[in-house]
């Protein structure tokens, strides 16, 4: 790592002494946006309430970003009061974060409904129609995380990442194979009666890591440059990449019964070819793109740049098949100090430092959405939730395996185990993909099964932030990955 991270340290949280001022913004938000947006609260802009938000809109009375204005300003001042509330406790202030998204999403379930209007349409609550103010506070969030491993990528050094890389490639693996069979057996196991095909996914959906979880902790935690930190990245984004190949080969059996070597080949080098080939963009196109780009003399190049190639292979992983963020922590990995120093002359500091005011607001969205999509409700049914029980134990208990992979010596396994623990909105896509396959005219997951899945995913993701966490900062007097 260069010299930026050792200047570069835990983000500074909000004071407790700020907590009234942020509690009494919260509570006019609150007010202002019953005001605001007073029939958003039940599903969004239908019927009569279209027809009255129409109406408003053409006779001067409403602008359209004023919902949208209260909404941000909802998620913002909780996420923030969230984060300092579990700060003073010793924990990440992304669990703060996730817990009062889960909040905002269930308070509906006591009667208050302000919070509705913020809720996307889902598999969960399929009579929500979206409005424009839940769209874009989706969209928002989605560019959220994908800045935030950006922004982790950019913290990251490609050199580092091939020190472990042999760590992290055998985690990786162990981290597939392991989940998988442990999902595939607790199928057979608990759902006898199901068809193999619902065993199948219920293996892949254990297999890929929440890559966007555990890059939070560990910023907060000031340890991304730590070397446990590089190996749980590294294998991460690997972990991703195998994830999605074994979902699109477990799509291809179930859909057409089964799926030829060549479909397998395909599949793995377009994504293998992706990761080659941004490595070499990295080397050779981007110097040079950087240096036409301090040739026009315009403020704020560096960031627009810098964005620009975020984006653009975000967009590429996503035609090839991957995550989006794998393209966007390949971008900040290969984006490098030595490739935009034309620019530093015309712009003060470093990318980072750019970067950081527009994680500031968009990432806490992305974690406040995520818990607010969580259904408190699916904790009624005991026979989803031994399911949901089972499916969490082999979920943590096969990324505690995959810990097995680390052959450096005086790496904490327990840190790297913890990890990969998170499925995040890994595991809610995997399970969106397997509710909408269809055999026999019968969705593949059911809906009991999606609510088991769903469980699993969010106790996987809030457990991870407070055990990682203490694993990491336990063994804080153990030397960092050098520079």
């Amino acid at each position: 790592m260069d010299s930026r991270a050792g200047r570069r340290r835990r983000p500074r949280f909000v004071s407790v002494r700020s907590l009234p001022v942020l509690l009494i913004l919260l509570a006019a938000a609150y007010v202002f946006g019953q005001d605001a947006a007073p029939d958003a609260a039940g599903p969004p802009l239908t019927g009569e309430v279209a027809q009255t938000a129409a109406d408003d809109h053409a006779n001067g009375h409403h602008d359209p970003v004023t919902p949208l204005l209260v909404g941000l300003s909802l998620i913002l001042a909780a996420a923030k009061i969230g984060g300092a509330i579990l700060v003073r406790f010793r924990q990440p202030a992304v669990l703060g974060e996730l817990l009062v998204g889960v909040i905002m999403g269930n308070l509906v379930l006591l009667g208050p409904t302000v919070f509705e209007f913020l809720r996307p349409a889902s598999a969960d609550h399929p009579e929500t129609i979206a409005s424009a103010v839940s769209t874009t506070v989706d969209m928002l969030a989605r560019i959220g995380v994908i800045l935030l491993l950006f922004e982790v990528g950019l913290e990251s050094n490609l050199g580092d990442m091939r020190r472990v890389g042999l760590s992290a490639f055998l985690v990786a693996i162990l981290g597939v194979l392991a989940p998988f069979g442990l999902g595939w057996g607790v199928g057979k196991w608990l759902l006898p009666e199901e068809s193999w095909h619902v065993h199948l996914f219920l293996g892949a959906t254990l297999c890929a890591t929440s890559v966007g979880i555990t890059a939070r902790v560990l910023k907060d935690l000031g340890k991304t440059d730590a070397k446990e930190s590089q190996i749980i990245l590294g294998a991460a984004v690997i972990d991703d990449v195998l994830g999605l190949i074994v979902l699109a080969v477990v799509q291809a059996i179930i859909l057409n019964g089964s799926a030829s070597l060549a479909e397998v080949a395909i599949i793995t080098g377009k994504a293998f070819a992706f990761l080659v080939g941004a490595v070499v963009l990295g080397e050779f196109l981007f110097p040079r793109m950087y240096t036409i780009a301090a040739r026009l003399k315009v403020h704020g190049m560096l960031v627009v740049t810098g964005l620009v190639v975020c984006f653009l292979l975000s967009w590429i992983a996503g035609l090839v098949g991957l995550a989006p963020i794998v393209g966007a922590f390949a971008a900040g990995l290969i984006l490098d100090e030595r490739h935009y120093a034309p620019l530093r002359q015309s712009d003060e500091g470093s990318l980072e430092d750019w970067v950081i005011p527009i994680t500031t607001l968009l990432v806490p969205i992305f974690f406040v959405m995520m818990g607010f999509q969580v259904d408190l409700r699916s904790f009624a049914n005991p026979s989803v939730l031994l399911l949901a029980a089972a499916i969490t134990i082999a979920a943590v208990i096969g990324k505690q395996v995959c810990s097995l992979g680390v052959v450096e010596r005086g790496v904490d396994r327990l840190s790297v185990g913890f990890g990969m623990i998170p499925r995040g909105e890994v595991g809610l896509i995997f399970a969106a993909i397997g509710r909408g396959l269809h055999t026999d005219g019968h969705a593949v997951i059911s809906e009991s099964v999606y609510t088991a899945i769903v469980v699993m995913v969010m106790v996987t993701t809030l457990v991870t932030p407070p055990l990682l966490g203490w694993s990491m900062t336990r063994r804080s007097e153990e030397p960092s990955l050098p520079a």
